[in-house]
């Protein structure tokens, strides 16, 4: 097999606080392959822009503090490399998409003069030919009178419009690897799907690797071929989106699904899981979802379950690899 475009082997990443270490995340390993769409799912707090923000290196230095493990791009361990070597990677070979265009455009530079940055920084084009390839970008994302908003600033422009014109600047330079940090929250449904949809587009005619990270599996599911499920900073579950969404086998993944709502059902109450995610600076030395899991027993405060098996993996002492490995009896819905 080729080797992955990105892998994130073991790591684990923690803040200074008030409150002593905060540990953001933990032992995560996962890779994202040439081409590949692959999603990140969970509540908010658990570590899904962290760990996109590790990899483009937008920590905070001071307070983020690299606990272990690596993080390769193409082959290279991005932890190691030095600022300018960082720098060059950044919008270049990688790119992101913020969750709040408003605030990631900056509100007294024109569209333009910010879309024809990364082309004359990492690409060397002049400025007039920078100015031409990105009026021709800003086209390529559906905007109309590309010309006219070059001139333009951010606040004269409507969520849906700001969102694509940080797609073509995330384009620009075809990067190999592009995330995708909520790219929809801030809008409403209609402009939701077109922005899926021109992601969709994009990534295929670029064969361009995508991670999308949401919370909402219906995205999960229209956009991603593997899935990563994550709790309290650490991996639970993961494998592809339809084995994941078809047959989930950790009570998180299983409890996330079942809050979603489903067409055309009726229900009296929609489900929701109970309690909220723990304070990542208290967290307990067994399993983190044990508070809120129907199916907790004394066995589940033994440890924290490892994440096994293969394409396939999960982290939970009841419920498959984790539970052979643990001579468990699975406990069936």
């Amino acid at each position: 097999m080729t080797q992955p475009l990105v892998r994130f082997n073991h790591f684990s990443l923690s803040f200074a606080s008030e409150q002593g270490r905060v540990r953001a995340v933990q032992d995560l390993s996962f890779e994202v392959r040439g081409g590949q769409t692959v999603g990140i799912v969970g509540e908010s707090g658990c570590g899904k822009s962290v760990t996109a923000m590790s990899l483009m290196g937008l920590l905070p230095p001071r307070s983020a503090s690299i606990d272990g493990g690596e993080i390769l791009f193409q082959g290279r361990d991005v932890l190691t490399l030095r600022g300018r070597e960082r720098a060059a990677l950044r919008g270049n070979q990688m790119a992101m998409i913020f969750q709040e265009p408003m605030t990631a455009l900056n509100p007294v530079l024109t569209i333009g003069e910010q879309l024809v940055e990364p082309l004359i920084l990492h690409r060397g084009e002049s400025p007039k030919k920078a100015w031409a390839l990105g009026t021709e970008m800003l086209t390529s994302v559906g905007l109309a009178r590309a010309e006219s908003l070059m001139s333009s600033y951010p606040h004269q422009l409507s969520g849906g419009m700001l969102q694509r014109v940080m797609i073509a600047m995330a384009l620009s330079c075809q990067p190999a690897l592009l995330i995708a940090d909520e790219p929809t929250t801030a809008l409403d449904v209609t402009v939701q799907a077109q922005i899926l949809r021109l992601l969709r587009e994009q990534a295929q005619r670029h064969a361009m690797a995508l991670m999308l990270i949401t919370h909402d599996l219906g995205v999960i599911a229209q956009m991603t071929e593997r899935v990563v499920v994550m709790y309290a900073g650490r991996i639970v579950e993961q494998g592809t989106t339809a084995e994941v969404l078809r047959n989930p086998l950790h009570p998180y993944t299983q409890g996330l699904i079942a809050a979603k709502p489903q067409p055309g059902e009726r229900r009296r109450r929609l489900y929701s899981i109970p309690g909220q995610v723990p304070d990542l600076a208290a967290l307990p030395p067994y399993c983190a979802f044990y508070a809120r899991c129907e199916r907790a027993t004394e066995r589940c405060r033994a440890g924290v379950p490892p994440l096994i098996g293969d394409e396939r993996q999960v982290a939970c002492f009841w419920s498959g690899p984790a539970a052979l490995a643990a001579g468990a009896t699975h406990v069936s819905d």
